[in-house]
C-alpha cells in the first residue's frame, strides 16, 4: 500500500459553500485519497454545515489548509523546476473528458470555487498537466462540487483497481 503522500491529492481552490467541504472529508476519510484548502476560505473549519456534513469522519481525514496555489503545489512537489505529479485542473473549458487521462496513484485533481470554477489565470499555470471536464448538456452551468469530486476520483480509484479499498 502506497503512503498518503503518494496517493490522489483532491484540491480545493477557495471553497466557499461548507455542506461540498464536509462531504468531500467525508469521501476522503473513505478513499484515502488527502484533502487540501486553498485559502481564502468562504467559510471558517468550525462551521456547523461543515462538521454536519462530514459527520465524524474529520478525525479520519487527511485535510491540510493552504496558504495560496504555491503553497499548496510546492508542499505537493509540483514546482516551477520540478513536475513529479500531475495537476488536472477540473473545468467546464476543459475539452478532455474525465474519462480519458490514465491516473496514476499521485496525480492532484483541482477543482474552483463553486459560484466561479477556476480563474484563469490558475488554468493557464504551466503546473496544470491537462484541463478536464465532466460531459453535461450544452445548456448546462456545473455540476455541484462535491458531486463532480466524487465522479472524477471514483473514475481515478476505479483505473487504480481500488487499490488499498475492500
Amino acid at each position: 500500500m502506497s503512503s498518503p503522500s503518494e496517493n490522489l491529492q483532491l484540491v480545493l481552490f477557495e471553497p466557499e459553500i461548507p455542506p461540498n467541504t464536509g462531504n468531500l472529508i467525508r469521501l476522503c476519510a473513505n478513499t484515502g485519497i488527502s484533502l487540501h484548502l486553498i485559502e481564502p476560505l468562504g467559510f471558517s473549519l468550525e462551521t456547523k454545515a461543515l462538521r454536519r456534513a462530514g459527520l465524524d469522519y474529520h478525525e479520519t481525514a487527511t485535510v491540510q489548509v493552504h496558504a495560496n496555489l504555491d503553497a499548496c503545489l510546492e508542499s505537493l512537489g509540483v514546482t516551477e523546476n520540478e513536475r513529479n505529479r500531475r495537476v488536472f485542473a477540473v473545468t467546464t473549458k476543459g475539452s478532455v473528458p474525465f474519462t480519458t487521462p490514465q491516473y496514476q496513484r499521485s496525480d492532484i485533481l483541482l477543482f474552483g470555487p463553486e459560484t466561479r470554477g477556476l480563474p484563469d489565470d490558475v488554468l493557464e499555470d504551466e503546473r496544470v498537466s491537462e484541463k478536464i471536464r465532466i460531459p453535461m448538456r450544452p445548456d448546462s452551468r456545473s455540476l455541484n462540487l462535491s458531486n463532480a469530486a466524487a465522479i472524477i476520483s471514483y473514475e481515478a480509484l476505479r483505473q487504480l483497481d481500488f487499490e488499498g479499498l475492500s
